[in-house]
Formats: C-alpha cells, sequence, structure tokens
C-alpha cells in the first residue's frame, strides 16, 4: 500500500529533516507516526500526499512512485488520501454542509450525489443536525469532526491525521478518537502523527517512532515511550 524505500529529505536552508527511511504500511492499517519535536513526522506525512517531495528515495502508494509523479497527477492522488489538520483549517465563512460539500465540488462529484454523501458523512461523525453552522458556532472538537468529515467525503483510501487532538481537551481527544477507529474498521488506512501518550498507550496499535529522520522504532502494539 504505501512502501519507502531510502527516503531522504534535505530542505533548501540545509536542514535534513528525513535520513534514510524505509518503511512499509498495509491497506487498512492503524499507524501511530510519533517522536520528539523537529524528529520528522510532519515531513514524513507531508511526503505521503506529496506536499512535500523527497530529495533522494521512492516512495510508492499502490505501486506508483510519488517521487517521480508529474506535477498535473498530484490532484488525482490526492483525491485518495484525506488530510486531518491540528487547527482544523476550515472555511470559515461556509456552513458545516458546504465545507465539506467543497471537497467533493472540487473533483466535480456530480450534484446529486454530494447533498446523499454530505449527509452520510455528517451522521457518520456525529454533526448531521449541526449542518447549517458556521465554524465559529461550533466547538474545537465539533469542528474537528468537521475537518474529519470533510476528509473522508472523498473516500479515501488512506486519511493522514497530523496531531488532530493536539488542540482539543482530553475528553474531546477521546470523541475523535474513537471516530478515527470506527473509519479504520471500514478499511481505510489512518496514519496518526500524535503527541499524545495517553491515547497511544492505550489504544494499542502499531506505532513507528521517529527520531533525528530516522525510524528507530517499529513496533505492532507499541507504547509512546517518550517523556514528555
Amino acid at each position: 500500500m504505501i512502501e519507502m524505500q531510502g527516503v531522504y529529505k534535505t530542505y533548501p536552508n540545509g536542514v535534513t529533516a528525513l535520513n534514510g527511511l524505509d518503511t512499509h504500511i498495509d491497506q487498512g492499517e492503524f499507524v501511530y507516526v510519533v517522536g520528539p519535536s523537529g524528529a520528522g513526522k510532519s515531513t514524513f506525512i507531508k511526503l505521503i500526499f506529496r506536499e512535500e517531495k523527497p530529495s533522494k528515495g521512492s516512495i510508492f502508494i499502490n505501486d506508483i512512485d510519488l517521487a517521480s509523479m508529474k506535477e498535473k497527477r498530484i490532484p488525482k492522488l490526492r483525491r485518495k488520501v484525506g488530510v486531518v489538520y491540528q487547527d482544523f483549517r476550515l472555511l470559515p465563512r461556509m456552513t458545516v454542509y458546504e465545507n465539506v460539500a467543497f471537497a467533493l465540488e472540487v473533483i466535480e462529484e456530480h450534484p446529486a450525489n454530494i447533498r446523499t454523501r454530505v449527509m452520510d458523512v455528517l451522521d457518520q461523525v456525529r454533526l448531521k443536525n449541526k449542518a447549517r453552522f458556521i465554524p465559529d458556532e461550533l466547538s474545537g472538537g465539533e469542528q474537528q469532526r468537521v475537518s474529519i468529515a470533510r476528509a473522508i467525503a472523498n473516500r479515501p483510501r488512506i486519511l493522514i491525521a497530523d496531531e488532530p487532538t493536539g488542540n482539543l481537551d482530553p475528553e474531546t481527544s477521546w470523541e475523535i478518537m474513537h471516530i478515527l477507529e470506527e473509519i479504520n474498521a471500514t478499511g481505510t488506512t489512518i496514519l496518526m502523527a500524535t503527541h499524545n501518550r495517553e491515547i497511544v498507550n492505550t489504544v494499542k496499535k502499531r506505532v513507528i517512532a521517529i527520531e533525528d529522520g530516522m525510524i528507530v522504532r517499529d513496533e505492532n502494539r507499541g507504547d509512546y515511550g517518550y517523556e514528555i
């Protein structure tokens, strides 16, 4: 599903963020990506949806090499990869419904299918009753649930969650985690970059630990493993 072979990433300022990564992630896995701040987690995540390009090495998603992918093919890739951000990144003047519908409109989904799909995913994240609200009228947890609904509207095979509970209180963080588990149960691969020790240590999944741009630990049902 996802294969990295000898991946390096050096930025124009000379900073090397990744230093020879090799890993394989199967379809349907739930993987935590952990490590100290500045370890290379965000770069690792960004490479998978081609926000960044490796300086050296290969990244394959379903046998498609992202390193050599032409720019015009990137939008098609991103239809298969949903992304959830720590800061939600919702469109502030659009309603909840419109934020999710926008993800379908940009890929030219037939209008007749949009309403059904939007209401389906809002129901999945328990926000069907707030479709007409705008982001400022929602709590942080509700905004993150809208972000998740938008990310899965296209039925992506991979969902990347970059610190999805970073701005949320513990109770709300668990609500988000339960939703991500439900999405994973449908067969969607989930990569979750996180500093949330309690979630990682309680909800056991595969853990990939990155330090100084290298994978230093890769364990099934692993622990967080860092003092915070």
